[in-house]
């Protein structure tokens, strides 16, 4: 039977992209990956290249900071924004829609508008190969050429140390007790767990290392502890930290805890979970404590987007696993000049949050501009600037403000010029309440608009 022309051009699609997956198995070191056979390759819808072209994998806050700002500084560039999701959620400010502070309008909004705004193209697709001997980025709508690639992909969830390689306890976990650190569905789902919880020990983690956003399962405490004051739900929120202390702002969340929700937080640092009986709903700890729970959010450690190694370039760092191997003063990869690393997936001690990484790509983006432009980046440091509610009707929040310099004793960077405003009470709390969505308000125009 003589094959039609659809026919014959769906196999070759099916071949080129079973090529291109073949690859990603053997891509998990930092060798040089072999080329990708590229004959009958669909290439993305894109319009044609005007300039040199610079693509960005993530739509997250760095991402789409990194794609706004190369076009504003190198305007002959060609810029393509590569992201999976069709729109934006922000995690930022998500703790207070669990329990109904915000509206979901308040943190998604348009990538097209984005894009539309700041000319550059925004590609909705999902990214599953970079071939970096070819320069091009194999996603489900076709290849994507480029002169320079940044791969922004965000966090993953590392589950290895909990379930020891138990991938039916892994796939209960992230279904039934998702993190709610990645937006969308997870934080979806936790807002029911609070809203329909009747009572109850309600169980929220803090893993070790440099996890995502520092204050963000405390503020989370609290807004759960609030809402279940609110309401009069007898329970509480048992959150067990894997750290010694509180890691940021401790002095503001510590007295929270202590003065507004006695009855209802019980805080336990250094505590590990060893074992899940998600059958019994129940939990052990290392120190021999068995927690029965009503329901939770189960957050474990993280580790730097899966792209990064099917792209050959992540290692394990001090702080993770498998976070982008970088040149910390220029994010260019040490495998390949031409790919940068951004946000979340660095290996610098710099906080996971929004701000960073829109301070951050800002920064990034000055450094690809100036090497289009045939000069010498410089490095400058990102700031921090993070809000964190503490309570609501009317919120009040404590902050944080921080810069980071390079300790060359340490071979480490350190906070810098770091000042903290813990004071939830009274007018200031209520002041910092307000800046806590003037700042987001002015996070979300500057991606956006």
């Amino acid at each position: 039977m003589a094959i039609s022309r659809r026919e014959l051009l769906k196999l070759t699609g099916v071949a080129a992209a079973s090529a291109a997956l073949s690859g990603c198995s053997a891509a998990k070191s930092s060798t040089p990956q072999p080329k990708v056979a590229h004959a009958g390759l669909r290439m993305a819808p894109l319009p044609k290249v005007k300039g040199p072209r610079v693509v960005v994998v993530g739509g997250g806050w760095s991402g789409l900071s990194i794609a706004k700002y190369v076009k504003r500084y190198a305007p002959n560039a060609d810029v393509v924004l590569i992201e999976r999701r069709a729109s934006f959620m922000s995690c930022p400010i998500s703790n207070l829609w669990l329990v109904g502070l915000v509206d979901l309008e308040f943190l998604t909004h348009d990538y097209l508008q984005a894009a539309r705004n700041n000319n550059y193209t925004f590609l909705n697709a999902m990214v599953h190969d970079v071939d970096r001997d070819s320069k091009m980025v194999l996603t489900n709508e076709g290849a994507v050429k480029y002169d320079i690639l940044v791969l922004a992909p965000g966090i993953d969830y590392d589950y290895s140390q909990w379930v020891k390689g138990d991938v039916e306890l892994e796939a209960k976990l992230r279904q039934v007790y998702p993190a709610g650190f990645i937006p969308g569905s997870e934080h979806m789902s936790i807002r029911n767990k609070v809203q329909d919880f009747e009572g109850g020990n309600f169980i929220l983690t803090v893993p070790g290392g440099n996890y995502r956003c520092l204050p963000a399962p405390y503020e989370r405490t609290c807004m759960i502890a609030w809402y279940m004051k609110k309401e009069g739900i007898p329970g509480k929120v048992i959150l067990l930290d894997e750290n010694p202390d509180i890691t940021i702002k401790k002095d503001g969340f510590h007295s929270a805890f202590e003065e507004l929700y006695k009855d209802y937080v019980e805080y336990l640092p250094s505590t590990k979970i060893t074992k899940f009986d998600l059958a019994n709903k129940k939990i052990e700890t290392d120190l021999g404590e068995k927690i029965k729970f009503a329901d939770g959010a189960f957050y474990p450690r993280v580790r730097g987007g899966k792209i990064l190694e099917i792209a050959g370039v992540a290692k394990d760092s001090v702080f993770n696993r498998l976070e982008a191997d970088i040149d910390p003063f220029t994010y260019q990869t040490r495998e390949d000049p031409n790919i940068y690393c951004t946000g979340d997936v660095r290996p610098m001690g710099f906080s996971k949050s929004g701000n960073t990484a829109n301070s951050e790509g800002h920064i990034v983006a000055s450094m690809i501009a100036a090497r289009l432009k045939g000069k010498e980046p410089k490095w400058k440091s990102p700031l921090t600037v993070c809000y964190s509610a503490v309570a609501g009707d009317p919120v009040r929040a404590i902050s944080v403000n921080a810069q980071y310099k390079y300790n060359p004793k340490k071979h480490a960077f350190e906070f810098y010029k770091a000042s903290t405003n813990e004071n939830w009470k009274g007018k200031t709390g209520v002041q910092n309440g307000k800046l806590l969505f003037e700042w987001a308000k002015g996070m979300y125009r500057d991606m956006f608009m």
